[in-house]
């Protein structure tokens, strides 16, 4: 997923980058939708009639999910809905399908519903990282920073945990949101380790040392993401700040210029507009 401005949706990346992170995220590069166990289906009775009826409503339901997903991704949250809903009729005990209609009332703005389908999806798999890691990402959205951490934490003690880069990037995120800088730094570090061709992370990180003074690291970083991705309103606006603290007095004003032209209707030439350097 691509990561827009900082605390979008679609950046988790978020969630980031957001529903891929049921078996992504995420945020997220994978398009897949997998339980934590792999989606694999498994029976421990006999393999008469009832064993072979239950097997296949849940094979039902699950591609019920994956249908869902997609129309998720790509904005059509009104049939994601209705697809998701349907999963759950099929098979209530469906831990993924509750998360993702954790995901879509969070998108359709209703934290009541939200709340509600999270916290069924994490009744049925309470160690389920993917799940845990989108409602941590969702609590911090709503202002609840400090709780969120420790759903970031239980994803990240499964070991099996195929993206944990993804957590520790969000955590390292809510911890930005909170303006705790000291506690973001060591996941979005992590977070690198894991993951160092994400951009979501050189942009964190960089943002992360021009908030605490460290320029050199903050230029490392930046370099690392301008030599790797391309131009976006966010990063053009982030190396403009950098060389400003720099004193580079040409490289801000190209970056200037190249932000009003290229991007004249973004939130960052918005703030350029005001001289809004702090925000």
């Amino acid at each position: 997923m691509s990561h827009g401005g900082r605390g979008t949706w679609a950046s988790m990346l978020a969630l980031a980058t957001a529903i891929g992170c049921f078996g992504l995220a995420a945020g997220c590069t994978t398009t897949t939708v997998t339980s934590s166990s792999g989606a694999v289906i498994s029976s421990t009775t006999s393999g008469g009639p009832a064993a072979a009826s239950q097997t296949n409503a849940k094979a039902r339901a699950r591609a019920r999910v994956d249908l869902a997903a997609g129309y998720f991704r790509s904005g059509q949250m009104s049939v994601a809905l209705e697809e998701a809903k349907r999963a759950v009729q099929i098979d209530p005990t469906l831990a993924d399908a509750y998360g993702l209609l954790g995901l879509i009332y969070t998108e359709l703005d209703d934290r009541r519903e939200a709340e509600a389908n999270f916290q069924r999806a994490l009744q049925l798999e309470p160690a389920n990282p993917d799940i845990n890691n989108n409602y941590g990402w969702v609590l911090c959205r709503s202002g609840r920073e400090q709780e969120a951490m420790g759903y970031f934490q239980r994803a990240l003690r499964d070991p099996l945990y195929a993206t944990p880069s993804l957590a520790n990037l969000n955590a390292g995120m809510c911890m930005m949101r909170a303006k705790d800088y000291g506690a973001a730094e060591p996941y979005l570090r992590r977070a690198f380790e894991l993951d160092a061709s994400n951009p979501a992370v050189k942009i964190e990180l960089t943002r992360l040392y021009l908030a605490t003074g460290q320029t050199e690291r903050a230029a490392f970083y930046y370099g690392l993401l301008s030599r790797t991705t391309d131009e976006t309103a966010e990063s053009l606006w982030l190396g403009l700040k950098l060389a400003r603290v720099q004193g580079d007095l040409r490289t801000e004003t190209r970056r200037a210029s190249e932000l009003r032209s290229r991007f004249p209707s973004s939130k960052e030439a918005s703030l350029l507009a005001r001289g809004a350097f702090d925000e």
